[in-house]
């Protein structure tokens, strides 16, 4: 059966990037948004090789590269900046590691599909408040600056993020998991830390309490710093505390003026998987259908994964190498993901940082890191290990032509 029009409900770059990829397979798409422009809090910057590879099959690669950079290592350090242990970027791999902030990369993906992709639109100020379907079409109702609407799709995607509207209207409010006891406030300053205090592009810092991540997130010398603080505060007081926790725990202990700070976001860290992916033909993906926390990038790079298993999964459809089960495939692997790699993954890079009952598995970590210092082969292996949080759903097409490039 071909697909006539998928419709994508968040305009995060998931669901900006799996739009370019299926309107370049002559689908049509529409992306529905509750925002007036992409988001502009400061959240991830680093895109694993396995979101790269994405990226270059939607075609969109050498525009990321050309506004971003490649980081050079990445290392965990003391309080007080001692060395504990590293990795360097790998040599001569495919599909390298990219930094740009997603506030650049959303209005980039929106220019891409705006200039490229003909078949597709995005409406912005579209807030979905119902849903229903059918044999043969999913609906949403949407508020619109016209009044209320109702658009429709072979399918509907809900992309659009850990407060979806399309999860909470398929199961309600449960979105089974747990909200860790902690809490961050993600930053971003203008602040030396490479070349005054000898800062690696990627830096985590180990601490029982004054915890913290430090990257270079643009080549003009923004960087992201992301901070614990007391769990149970208001938003407000959080923010009021930035400049004591800054003082606190970053190296040469800053004061206001001595650096820039951009922007401030306090949130909460989620470790959470929606039930299913896929119900009839309403699916979900990224934010909307698993959460985890920052560190190490597993809810980003999970969430892309996700588009690449979906785009095949939807290809196949339309190409008529594959029927509707394979997305039922499509929400039990990705969930088996989530549970055997992302979440546990994820859990271990945050207690790596803080949690003294961690310390075996820190140091283990922390020797395996050191060994691929020194062995290019093992490091090269060890970075190419993000590619299994991919799936490559193209196995189970009926016939064995493949599928057709995204560019």
């Amino acid at each position: 059966m071909a697909i006539s029009k998928v419709t994508i409900v968040g305009a995060g770059p998931s669901g900006l990037l799996l739009a370019i990829m299926l309107a370049k397979q002559h689908i049509g798409v529409q992306v529905l948004d509750a925002g007036t422009e992409p988001d502009k809090n400061p959240r991830a910057a680093h895109y694993a090789p396995s979101a790269v590879y994405d990226f270059a099959r939607a075609g969109v690669i050498n525009e990321i590269n050309a506004e971003g950079f490649h980081p050079d290592a990445v290392c965990w350090r003391e309080a007080d900046g001692t060395f504990l242990a590293g990795m360097k970027r790998a040599e001569n791999i495919d599909h390298p590691m990219v930094v740009l902030p997603l506030d650049r990369l959303g209005p980039l993906l929106c220019r891409h599909l705006q200039k490229n992709c003909p078949t597709a639109e995005i409406l912005w100020s579209h807030k979905v408040i119902g849903i229903e379907q059918d044999e043969t079409e999913a609906r949403v109702q949407v508020e619109t600056p016209d009044g209320v609407k109702m658009y429709s799709g072979d399918y509907v995607i809900g992309a659009d993020g850990a407060n979806s509207q399309i999860r909470r209207s398929l199961f309600g409010n449960n979105y089974p998991g747990e909200t860790l006891n902690a809490q961050i406030i993600a930053t971003n300053v203008y602040l030396d830390f490479k070349e005054k205090f000898g800062f690696w592009d990627s830096n985590f810092i180990v601490h029982p309490t004054n915890w913290y991540m430090a990257a270079r997130i643009t080549n003009d010398g923004l960087w992201r710093v992301t901070y614990g603080d007391i769990p149970g505060l208001s938003n407000e007081d959080y923010l009021e505390r930035q400049p004591q926790r800054y003082e606190e725990i970053l190296p040469g202990h800053p004061k206001p003026g001595e650096y820039k700070l951009v922007s401030a976001s306090p949130y909460k860290l989620q470790q959470r998987c929606a039930e299913k992916f896929r119900v009839g033909r309403f699916l979900l993906m990224a934010d909307a259908a698993h959460l985890c926390n920052p560190f190490g990038g597993m809810g980003l790079t999970g969430g892309f994964a996700d588009v690449g298993s979906l785009y095949d999964c939807l290809v196949g459809i339309h190409d008529g190498l594959a029927d509707e089960s394979i997305l039922d495939k499509y929400s039990n692997i990705r969930q088996r993901i989530w549970r055997e790699m992302i979440d546990p993954i994820s859990r271990a890079n945050f207690h790596r940082l803080w949690d003294e009952g961690a310390i075996g598995e820190r140091e283990k970590f922390f020797a395996l890191c050191n060994k691929a210092w020194k062995d290019e082969n093992l490091n090269r292996e060890l970075t190419m290990g993000i590619h299994a949080v991919r799936h490559d759903f193209t196995q189970y097409y009926n016939k064995s032509d493949g599928i057709k490039a995204a560019v």
